[in-house]
């Protein structure tokens, strides 16, 4: 009897090999055959999942990204709190997150590095999977104004403040080894907080 294959563990675990030939030997000088050498496959096997290495990247936000925005959508309208605490629960949990998978982190963040040197960029795949979260911010943060709890604000503007201390907190925990992320948390609760009513 044929064994059964876990088709998206499979994935994940190409992906994290293909991140750690990544940081070995750079975005450029990586490739399909040193990736399954990696996790002990074929490159068939690779390319019955992955066309290239840019699509496993890819795939690696898209998955980061994905899994983030189903668990905060689901928490946001179950819990009772208010928003700016959803808010503040919701960038903790982010940080702590990244801070948990620190080298996952730093390893994806080298790759947007060292293919941004090549000429090429992933900054719009980048912000179209991450804009979910940003709309995610922007209800919340609506919501709280027509609920009387949050301050008449540029709705717009605070998200893209939020979403900018995120992405400065996720680059220092992907670039020092060991970081200590309570000022970041406490950044944003600072300024979620000036937005109380």
């Amino acid at each position: 009897m044929p064994k059964k294959i876990d088709h998206e563990a499979r994935k994940q675990e190409i992906l994290q090999a293909a991140l750690k030939v990544f940081a070995r030997e750079g975005y450029r000088n990586s490739n399909l055959s040193l990736i399954a050498a990696e996790c002990s496959l074929s490159r068939p096997t690779i390319y019955q999942y992955f066309t290239d290495k840019e699509e496993i990247y890819h795939y690696a936000v898209k998955l980061v990204t994905g899994r983030m925005f189903s668990k905060y959508v689901s928490y946001v309208w179950r819990d009772p709190s208010g928003e700016v605490d959803k808010l503040i629960r919701i960038c903790e949990d982010i940080i702590d997150t990244a801070d948990a998978n620190n080298i996952e982190i730093s390893n994806l963040v080298g790759v947007m590095i060292q293919v941004k040197h090549e000429g090429r960029d992933f900054e719009g795949m980048i912000m179209h999977r991450t804009a979910k979260l940003s709309i995610l911010f922007k209800r919340l943060i609506r919501s709280g104004m027509a609920n009387g709890v949050v301050k008449s604000c540029d709705v717009d503007k605070v998200a893209e403040q939020l979403m900018v201390l995120l992405e400065g907190a996720c680059l220092r925990i992907a670039f020092f080894k060991k970081y200590d992320t309570t000022q970041d948390k406490d950044i944003i609760r600072t300024f979620l907080i000036s937005f109380k009513k």
